[in-house]
C-alpha cells in the first residue's frame, strides 16, 4: 500500500527559486535573501520586485516598478459602485475575494497568456488590493473613500487610504515592514491553492482569487485575529497562565502558538517583537503586548518540548492592534502582502508547468451490486 502522508507533510512536490525555509535553524530566505535584512533595509515595493523579477532593482528599476503600481491603484466608477452596493456587514475576506474576480472582468488581458501581460496582471493585482480594503472598510463606515496619494508608497498609502491622514514615520515604516514579512512563504497552503489552479492554465486572477479563499481559513491567515481575540479575553497578565493551561488542558488550539514548518520561534516573531517596542516608543506601551509576552513565556515553557513556538501569527496581531487596524482586516491585510508573493509562485508555475493532480488512497466500501430503485428498501419503510 502507497505510504499515506495526511495534508501533503513532508511531501516535496516540486522546485521553486523564490523561497528558502529552514524550520529546525529558524531561517528565512527570499531568492537568498534573508528576512532579517530585508526587514531592515529593503522596503515592500523592493520586495515585491525582489519576488517577481528574482534581482533587487536599481533605482531606476525600482522608480519604474513603483510607478506601474501607482498608475495602477485607482479602482474604476464600476468598481466602486459594486462595493457600494455590497452588504456592510460582509466579511472583508469575502469581500476581497469578489472584487479580484470582479476586476478580471474589466480587464482585457485577464486571459491573455503572454508573459507580459501576466507581468501587468502582477502590477494590477498588487496596486488594487490594497485600495479595495480600504474603500470598503470607509464605505461601509459610511464615510466617503480616500482616493490613492499619488506620491506616497505602498504601506503608507494604504493606511492614508484607511484613515484619511498620513501617518507618523514609525508607524509608516513598521507597517512596510509588516507587509514585508508576510509577503511570501514557500508552498503554504494559499500559495499552494494559487499554484493548482494555475497548474491547469487557468489565469492569474482566478489563481489568487483561490488563494485569497484559503487564506481565509482559521488555520492560516485567520489565525491573526484569534491571537488578539485570545489576548482580549485574558485580559491581563496574572489570568495568562490559568488561561493557557485551561486552553491546554480542553486541547484547544492556543493561537498564534505552533508552526507546521518551524520547529523554533518563527524568525518573523523575533523581528516583529522589535517592531512592536518601536510603536510602543511613539504611541505609549499597549497592555496587550504585555499580556502577549507572558503568553509566549508560559505557552514556551508548557509546550517548548513539543516544538510549538510563536508564529508570525502571534506578534502581528499586536502590531497591528497598535496601528489602530480593525480586527477583521488583519486576514485582508495578509492577503495585501502576500499577493506579490502568490504572483510569483503562479508565473513560476506558468514557466516550469506540470499539472498538479495527487493521488488518494480510497478507503471506501469494495465492490457492490447495484439494485434497481423499484427493488430497494429500508428497514422503516416496511
Amino acid at each position: 500500500m502507497t505510504e499515506l502522508h495526511a495534508g501533503l507533510k513532508g511531501v516535496v512536490i516540486g522546485q521553486s527559486t523564490i523561497c528558502f525555509i529552514d524550520g529546525e535553524r529558524g531561517l528565512l530566505r527570499y531568492r537568498g535573501y534573508d528576512i532579517e535584512d530585508l526587514a531592515k533595509y529593503s522596503t515592500y515595493e523592493e520586495t515585491a520586485y525582489l519576488l517577481t523579477y528574482g534581482k533587487l532593482p536599481t533605482h531606476g528599476e525600482l522608480r519604474q516598478f513603483s510607478q506601474a503600481l501607482k498608475e495602477h491603484r485607482t479602482l474604476s466608477g464600476t468598481e466602486l459602485e459594486i462595493l457600494h452596493a455590497l452588504p456592510k456587514e460582509a466579511p472583508p475576506m469575502d469581500v476581497l475575494r469578489s472584487l479580484v474576480s470582479v476586476s478580471a472582468l474589466f480587464d482585457p488581458e485577464a486571459d491573455d497568456p503572454a508573459e507580459r501581460a501576466n507581468q501587468n496582471k502582477v502590477f494590477k493585482l498588487i496596486a488594487k488590493i490594497p485600495t479595495i480594503l480600504a474603500a470598503y472598510d470607509r464605505v461601509r463606515r459610511n464615510v466617503k473613500p480616500v482616493a490613492p496619494h499619488r506620491s506616497l508608497g505602498h504601506a503608507v498609502n494604504f493606511l492614508y487610504m484607511l484613515s484619511g491622514e498620513e501617518p507618523n514615520e514609525t508607524s509608516a515604516r513598521v507597517f512596510d515592514v509588516c507587509l514585508i514579512l508576510h509577503a511570501e512563504h514557500g508552498f503554504n497552503a494559499s500559495t499552494f491553492a494559487a499554484r493548482v489552479t494555475a497548474s491547469t492554465l487557468s489565469d492569474l486572477y482566478s489563481s489568487v482569487t483561490a488563494a485569497i479563499g484559503t487564506l481565509k481559513g482559521l488555520l492560516h491567515g485567520g489565525a491573526n485575529a484569534q491571537v488578539l481575540e485570545m489576548l482580549q479575553a485574558i485580559d491581563s497578565v496574572k489570568n495568562v497562565r490559568s488561561h493557557i493551561e485551561g486552553m491546554i488542558a480542553r486541547k484547544e488550539k492556543v493561537w498564534g502558538m505552533g508552526h507546521r514548518v518551524y520547529k523554533t520561534k518563527d524568525p518573523r516573531a523575533y523581528i516583529l517583537q522589535g517592531l512592536i517596542e518601536q510603536l510602543a516608543s511613539v504611541s505609549g506601551q499597549d497592555p496587550l503586548y504585555n499580556i502577549a509576552r507572558e503568553v509566549e513565556k508560559v505557552s514556551i515553557e508548557l509546550l517548548g518540548k513539543k516544538g510549538i513556538y510563536p508564529n508570525v501569527d502571534f506578534y502581528t496581531a499586536v502590531a497591528y492592534h497598535m496601528l489602530g487596524i480593525p480586527l477583521d482586516l488583519f486576514t485582508p491585510i495578509f492577503a495585501l502582502s502576500r499577493v506579490s508573493g502568490w504572483t510569483a509562485h503562479v508565473l513560476e508555475q506558468y514557466r516550469h508547468n506540470a499539472l498538479i493532480r495527487p493521488q488518494e488512497q480510497y478507503v471506501g466500501p469494495g465492490e457492490r451490486t447495484y439494485t434497481p430503485i423499484d427493488q430497494r428498501t429500508r428497514k422503516d419503510e416496511r
